[in-house]
């Protein structure tokens, strides 16, 4: 786990964001560290949505202050905060099915040489970040469609630490998947860590977020909710937290996680 004396990451501080009449966000600080794992939870309508994709660039802030490395940042895109080395693994994966392992990795980013496709070097490059991941897939040209649950997550990971990614956003990055596919990528989500990266998971699995990470941070009616430290803290506590009972508040509360989702609202 990070040694708290050096400089985040990525620091949130007190962020707002509001959709119409809908206050999704209110107040938000929030921060991970190098080599660091953040797991970030709530109920439904907590806010969690609207945060991960504040910091992916899909929503802008109304307020408050976005820090990287120390300094502040304005993320305006998604092309901003990839530039700045965030990188978000979205549940649906946006893997194309009918492409091999190589060409998903490089989608958008192809490398050629004299105008034709550099199959080999990007084939090459592929393997080495795989191995560097310790992800097991024998052929990389094998098309994504063939492979398990587990590998595809592990290839939307790599498609997004290939780009000299230092903050990686996965969302809900073990849902729908078996216990041996969940391993594969919760071991994954360490070796991110031990390579130096902050990662945010974002899950409900909260048998999960207590194997994987070092830091829990908690939302509640998009408000903060409390920040544990996994070696200190116990199930019940978080989840006194996440239903709002440490906060006085019903456990049946539901604010609309992600307005845009939820009412029909544009981004």
């Amino acid at each position: 786990m990070a040694v708290a004396t050096k400089t985040p990451l990525l620091t949130l501080h007190n962020i707002s964001k509001r959709f119409g009449a809908v206050q999704a966000l209110s107040g938000v600080d929030f921060e991970v560290y190098p080599g660091e794992v953040v797991g970030l939870v709530g109920d439904n309508g907590a806010g969690k949505s609207t945060l991960v994709k504040t910091i992916a660039g899909i929503h802008s802030p109304d307020s408050g202050e976005i820090l990287f490395e120390g300094h502040p940042v304005t993320i305006t895109g998604p092309r901003d905060a990839a530039q700045l080395g965030i990188s978000t693994v979205y549940q649906d994966l946006a893997l194309c099915d009918n492409l091999d392992v190589v060409a998903n990795l490089y989608l958008g980013r192809e490398l050629t040489e004299a105008e034709v496709l550099d199959e080999v070097r990007m084939e090459r490059r592929a393997i080495e970040v795989l191995k560097g991941l310790q992800v097991k897939i024998r052929i990389v040209r094998n098309v994504v469609a063939s492979l398990s649950g587990g590998q595809r997550q592990s290839v939307a990971v790599a498609r997004s630490v290939m780009w000299n990614s230092k903050v990686v956003l996965l969302d809900e990055p073990t849902a729908a998947l078996g216990v041996a596919q969940t391993k594969q990528v919760l071991d994954l989500i360490r070796r991110l860590r031990d390579q130096g990266l902050g990662v945010v998971v974002i899950s409900h699995n909260l048998a999960d977020v207590f194997e994987v990470c070092d830091r829990i941070v908690v939302l509640w009616l998009g408000r903060p909710g409390g920040s544990f430290d996994v070696r200190e803290t116990s199930r019940e506590k978080v989840v006194a937290a996440i239903t709002g009972a440490e906060f006085g508040g019903p456990a049946d509360a539901a604010p609309a996680d992600d307005p845009t989702a939820a009412k029909g609202i544009a981004p």
